[in-house]
């Protein structure tokens, strides 16, 4: 039987659990040090407080002191923690990492190396593994596409896709994992899976704003929002393809699914909605904060025009939706947040 160790007990983490378990697998969710709470209220057998649903049955539970037990024997490891505690849990995994077959990673984001270079997430942890004397791991799965937490744990029709490097490799555990509700797409293009996995986090901002306008106003901005999907992914095809990432990625699960139930719902679109009310962009921030609603598309945004100007400097102005939601962000303007995205996605002559 194979055994999997999903590391980060919150929702993506729990609601993954759900579909291997279904699979067959043997499967083990190690909590960090910022889940015991979730923890507890599983162990009393309570729906999991992120998703709202039941954990999987027959799921083995570990706390953050239990890790090398966790690890112990795992064939596959997932990272499934916000993109800011990747470092410092891959450093902690690392010697169950290196003995598994394969790491895959839900996590989502950029990680700034310790001289400022900003990496993919894949890249950070392979950096990681040779900083600390582990020359070789085993091949990185990408996963991404459509997938909201609480349906994944609920077994709805669920659409997602595996990326690595090797095709193989995606192919083989694509076929392994899935079920009847969980559906896996594979491909061999990692680059481009883990470029839409955080832009599409910053770009729901942007839809969001588009629907915090009508809440405002009470007048539907649909326009402006097809207008703002639209160039979100066309930025996604463009960053990926700077990148070495095949131009269909973004039209595709990681990309356009992805984005669409983003910007139809999640704490990135729940932040955006909440700038387009006209909410203060830090005091919003604050505020989710304070509700353990994580805003991943914020950090995203800094670090990818950051990456942008280290790895792709040549496209930076091809990239205006981009540099709208940072600009809006860093309160670097005084205009209306309508007006700054609507300068960035309509069509100029």
């Amino acid at each position: 039987m194979t055994v999997i160790t999903v590391l980060g007990a919150g929702a993506m983490g729990s609601a993954l659990c759900t579909p291997v378990a279904d699979a067959g697998w043997e499967v083990r969710l190690w909590g960090t040090w910022l889940d015991d709470h979730l923890l507890d209220a599983v162990e009393r057998g309570e729906p999991h407080p992120r998703t709202k649903e039941p954990l999987a049955q027959g799921v083995h539970l570990y706390r953050s002191d239990q890790l090398e037990e966790a690890l112990a024997g795992a064939n596959v490891v997932v990272m499934s923690v916000a993109s800011v505690g990747v470092p410092k849990v891959t450093e902690l995994a690392l010697a169950g990492i290196a003995k598994a077959d394969a790491l895959w990673m839900t996590s989502k984001g950029f990680c700034e190396a310790p001289d400022g270079t900003v990496e993919q997430l894949p890249v950070a942890i392979r950096r990681i593994a040779q900083e600390n004397g582990y020359n070789e791991l085993p091949p990185i799965v990408a996963i991404a596409g459509p997938v909201k937490a609480n349906e994944c744990a609920g077994r709805k029709p669920t659409a997602t896709i595996f990326g690595c490097l090797d095709g193989a490799v995606s192919k083989k555990y694509a076929q392994a994992a899935a079920t009847s509700n969980y559906a896996i797409e594979h491909t061999d293009d990692e680059v481009g899976v883990e470029i839409c996995a955080p832009m599409k986090n910053v770009y729901a901002i942007a839809l969001g704003i588009a629907d915090g306008l009508e809440e405002a106003t009470g007048v539907p901005h649909h326009n402006l929002k097809a207008a703002t999907f639209t160039q979100a992914v066309k930025e996604m095809s463009l960053l990926g393809q700077s990148q070495g990432a095949k131009p269909q990625t973004a039209f595709g699960l990681p990309g356009v699914g992805d984005l669409e139930v983003t910007g139809l719902s999640g704490r990135n679109k729940v932040y955006g909605v909440r700038l387009g009310r006209g909410e203060n962009p830090a005091q919003a921030l604050a505020e989710m904060d304070r509700l353990e609603q994580t805003v991943e598309g914020v950090p995203a945004a800094g670090l990818a025009i950051k990456f942008v100007h280290q790895h792709a400097a040549d496209i930076a102005d091809e990239l205006p939706l981009l540099n709208a939601v940072v600009k809006i962000l860093n309160e670097e303007t005084t205009e209306p947040v309508k007006d700054v995205v609507a300068q960035a996605v309509l069509p100029r002559a």
